[in-house]
C-alpha cells in the first residue's frame, strides 16, 4: 500500500507530502481543485508516458515519489529478476521529469526502465478512472476478469507457451513451402552452380601454393642464375680465390697460435662456425639451383588452375577458396532442401498438427474452467448488484468457444450481457447500461476481482458518476468492505454519502497566490470532516441543517 506520497512541481502542485493508511480513504474537493492531478502524478509511477508540459510553470523539473509498504506481498522474485535492492518491507518508486523533456525512473534508488515500473506497478496499484468504464465494451477485459476468477494461471501460461511454439511452427511451415516453390523455379540454375563448384574440386590453401609456384616458374631462369652466382662467390672468385678457401686459411692461422695465445681459441671457434655455416649455404644454393627448372607446360597448368579459381571468386564476389567452399556447402544444403522439400514439409506438417493438438487440449481446459468461472461470476455479480438498486438485474457471462480460431488466449469469445429490468433479454453491457449502471457494474467487478487478486492498493477516481442517495452509500460500503482485508482503497468522490463512510478523509483545495494557483491536500480532523461533508450537502452556504445531517452521516 502507499504509505507516503511526495509530489514536487507537478501541474498546480508546488510541494505536497501526504501520508496514507490502510482501509477505505476518501478524497474530496471542488471540481478543478486538483484531485485528478494527483491521480496523474501517481500514474507516472506506474510507467505511464511523461509530458514535460506537466511540469509546473517556471520549474526546471518535477519529482513524484511514493513509499510503498510491501511487507505482506511476495515481491522478492521481481526484485531478484531485475537485480534491484529490496529489504522485503519497503519499496520506493521515484519519477523525475525535466523541462527539456528528459525522464528518469528509480526503484529503491536504482535506475529503472518504464517497463520495470509498469510490471511492478501492476502488482502494487490499480487506478480506476472514469474512462476505464469503457473497458466493459472490450472483450479482452471481460476475458481477463473471467481468467482471474477462474484462477488458472498455470494452465493459461502453459497455453501461451504452447501457442507461441505453434505459431512458430506455422511460420516455419509457410516459409518452407515458399522456399520450396521458389526453389523449384531456380533448381536448375542452383544445380548448375553447385556442379560448377564441385567440378572445380577446390582445396583449402591451394590458391596460395599455386600463386607461389607460378611466381617461381615465371622467374625460373633468373632464380637459377642468381643461386649459381651466389654459390660460386662462396666457393671461387674471378681471380681464382674462393671465400671458403680463404676462410679455411684464416682458421688455420689462428689455430696455429692458440697454444701460445689463449684468446685465439675463441676466434678459432667463431671462424670454424662461420666456415661450417657458409659451406652448408653454398651446398644448398647449388642444390636448389639444380632443382629449379623452367617448365612452360607446368606453368600453363598452374595459370589455368588459378584462372579457374579467380573466375569463381569474381562470380561469387569473394576473395578466397575458403569462402568459395562455404558458398558451395550452403548451395548444396539448399539444393538438398529443395530436393527433399516434400519430406521436410511433411515433417513440419506433422509437428504443426501435433502442436495444434497440444494447444487445443489446453484451450479446451481453459474453456471448461472459464465456463465454470462464468457461472460463479454471474451468481456473484447478481448478488452484488441486487442491493445497488437493481432488484431485477440479469447478468450473464457468455462464453462462446470457436475451436477453429485459436488465439493467444484460447478459442473463447467472452461477452458480459446485462439487463436491469425484469423483462427483455440481456444484451452487451456497454450497449444497454446507463452511466450509473455501468459505474455499479464496474465497482462490482472490481470488488469481485479484488477478492481473487491480492492487490495492495485500489484507487477509484469518481466511480460514483451517475449515482446518488442510498445507491452511493451502498457503493461506499462495497469499497469499505474491499478495504477491510489489509487492502488500501482510495475513492475520489463528490458524493457525501461516500465521503462519510471513509476511514480517512483528505481534502484537495486550491490556493490563489500573487504568482500562481496552487493545489494542496490535507487530512481532515473529525470536525473538519463535518464541515466538508456539510458543504457537499448544502453547497457554498453552510447551514446548521447541513451540519446536523453531516454528523448523522458520519455517525457522530
Amino acid at each position: 500500500m502507499i504509505r507516503h506520497l511526495h509530489i514536487e512541481n507537478y501541474a498546480l502542485i508546488e510541494h505536497l507530502d501526504i501520508d496514507f493508511h490502510t482501509g477505505f480513504s476518501v478524497i474530496t474537493g471542488e471540481t478543478g481543485a486538483g484531485k485528478s492531478i494527483i491521480i496523474g502524478a501517481i500514474s507516472l509511477l506506474l510507467g505511464q508516458r511523461a509530458d514535460s508540459r506537466s511540469i509546473k510553470a517556471g520549474a526546471k523539473r518535477c519529482v513524484v515519489e511514493a513509499v510503498f509498504d510491501v511487507s505482506s506481498y511476495q515481491l522478492d522474485a521481481f526484485f531478484q529478476e531485475n537485480d534491484l535492492d529490496f529489504d522485503g518491507i519497503e519499496c520506493i518508486i521515484r519519477r523525475e521529469l525535466t523541462a527539456v523533456g528528459k525522464s528518469r525512473a528509480f526503484i529503491n534508488d536504482t535506475p529503472a526502465s518504464l517497463s520495470q515500473l509498469k510490471e511492478l506497478g501492476e502488482q502494487l496499484l490499480d487506478v480506476h478512472s472514469q474512462h476505464k468504464n469503457l473497458l466493459l465494451g472490450k472483450e479482452d477485459f471481460q476475458l481477463s476478469v473471467l481468467d482471474i476468477v477462474a484462477n488458472h494461471r498455470d494452465v493459461l501460461d502453459a497455453y501461451k507457451v504452447a501457442y507461441k511454439e505453434y505459431r512458430l511452427l506455422l511460420k516455419q511451415l509457410d516459409m518452407a513451402r515458399e522456399e520450396a516453390k521458389s526453389g523449384r523455379e531456380n533448381e536448375d540454375y542452383l544445380s548448375f552452380q553447385v556442379n560448377q563448384l564441385a567440378d572445380a574440386d577446390l582445396q583449402e590453401g591451394e590458391q596460395e601454393e599455386l600463386e607461389e609456384e607460378a611466381e617461381t616458374l615465371e622467374h625460373a631462369e633468373d632464380i637459377k642464375s642468381s643461386l649459381y652466382t651466389a654459390a660460386n662467390y662462396l666457393q671461387s672468385s674471378n681471380d681464382g680465390t674462393d671465400v671458403l678457401g680463404m676462410l679455411k686459411q684464416s682458421l688455420s692461422a689462428v689455430q696455429s697460435i692458440s697454444s701460445v695465445y689463449s684468446t685465439a681459441n675463441e676466434w678459432a671457434g667463431r671462424l670454424d662456425s662461420c666456415y661450417i655455416e657458409l659451406k652448408d649455404v653454398a651446398n644448398e644454393l647449388e642444390g636448389h639451383a639444380e632443382d629449379v627448372e623452367y617448365d612452360p607446360l607446368r606453368l600453363e597448368q598452374v595459370n589455368d588452375r588459378l584462372n579457374t579459381i579467380y573466375t569463381l571468386q569474381k562470380k561469387h564476389g569473394v576473395e578466397s577458396v575458403e569462402e568459395l567452399l562455404s558458398i558451395q556447402k550452403e548451395m548444396e544444403e539448399k539444393l538438398s532442401r529443395i530436393t527433399h522439400s516434400d519430406d521436410f514439409i511433411e515433417e513440419l506438417q506433422r509437428k504443426v498438427e501435433a502442436q495444434e493438438e497440444t494447444v487445443s487440449v489446453l484451450a479446451k481446459r481453459l474453456s471448461q474452467q472459464r465456463v465454470a468461472a462464468a457461472h460463479r461470476v454471474e451468481k456473484e455479480m447478481e448478488t452484488r448488484l441486487l442491493p445497488l438498486g437493481m432488484p431485477n438485474v440479469q447478468f450473464k457471462c457468455s462464453v462462446l468457444a470457436i475451436p477453429s480460431e485459436l488465439t493467444p488466449t484460447g478459442y473463447d469469445q467472452v461477452q458480459f450481457l446485462f439487463n436491469a429490468n425484469k423483462t427483455g433479454e440481456p444484451k452487451p453491457v456497454s450497449q444497454i447500461a446507463s452511466g450509473g449502471e455501468i459505474a455499479r457494474v464496474m465497482l462490482s467487478l472490481k470488488a469481485l476481482v479484488a477478492g481473487a487478486v491480492k492487490l495492495p492498493t485500489i484507487i477509484f477516481d469518481e466511480i460514483d458518476t451517475g449515482v446518488s442517495g442510498s445507491i452511493a452509500e451502498k457503493m461506499a460500503r462495497i469499497m469499505r468492505e474491499m478495504g477491510d482485508h489489509e487492502r488500501q482503497v482510495i475513492s475520489i468522490t463528490h458524493l457525501p454519502q461516500i465521503a462519510a463512510l471513509g476511514d480517512h478523509h483528505y481534502k484537495v483545495y486550491k490556493e490563489e497566490t500573487a504568482d500562481a494557483t496552487l493545489s494542496h491536500i490535507i487530512p481532515l480532523t473529525s470536525e473538519q470532516r463535518v464541515e466538508e461533508i456539510a458543504c457537499m450537502l448544502s453547497g457554498e452556504k453552510l447551514t446548521q441543517a447541513a451540519l446536523d445531517n453531516a454528523r448523522i452521516l458520519l455517525g457522530l
